[in-house]
């Protein structure tokens, strides 16, 4: 196995969408990582609403020019397996209830297992996104909710988008 490098970690999900809590999560990782690879997941037992492409370019968006430590990349693999090839000595994942934890934990315990010199590193959600979820974001957006400061503004604009809602200023019209 290749030198695997402690300060370079992957924080894998379906982000779709991208939400606030993600790049509040990718911030913070930052004070801990020289560089994040945002892992898009291609294949998910998640039933999608954003294609790859969609999620991946929403994704590019909202980090282009913001920071050059933050790479975007789908990948369609055992994610351990994915880790080892970006040569990256972490796995970031986030946590915002109790309910997370024990999830997150197996998949933790069998990426050890897989691969014993990759650690899976948590960090506790920041407090104001603790109950925002992709799955409730899609929810709001679905029946017409106001998402704005849920999710960046691109994600805004594709989920307007893709429910036939424009999001303006003063709140949205169809």
């Amino acid at each position: 196995m290749a030198k695997l490098n402690p300060r370079l970690a992957v924080y894998p999900g379906t982000f779709d969408p991208l939400t606030m809590g993600h790049v509040s999560l990718i911030r913070r990782g930052l004070k801990v990582f020289d560089t994040i690879i945002l892992a898009v997941a291609e294949s998910t037992p998640k039933k999608t609403l954003l294609s790859i492409g969609e999620r991946v370019a929403l994704a590019k968006e909202v980090f282009r020019g913001d920071e050059d430590r933050i790479i975007v990349d789908p990948f369609n693999s055992l994610l351990i397996d994915y880790v080892e090839k970006k040569g990256a000595g972490s796995i970031l994942r986030g946590l915002r209830a109790v309910s997370d934890f024990e999830y997150e934990f197996q998949m933790a315990l069998m990426n050890r297992k897989l691969e014993q010199d990759i650690e899976t590193v948590f960090l506790m959600t920041d407090f104001k996104w603790m109950y925002l979820s992709s799955t409730i974001v899609k929810e709001v957006a679905q029946y017409g909710g106001d998402i704005r400061g849920l999710v960046p503004g691109p994600v805004v604009k594709a989920l307007g988008s893709k429910y036939g809602f424009n999001y303006t200023r003063s709140g949205k019209s169809r």
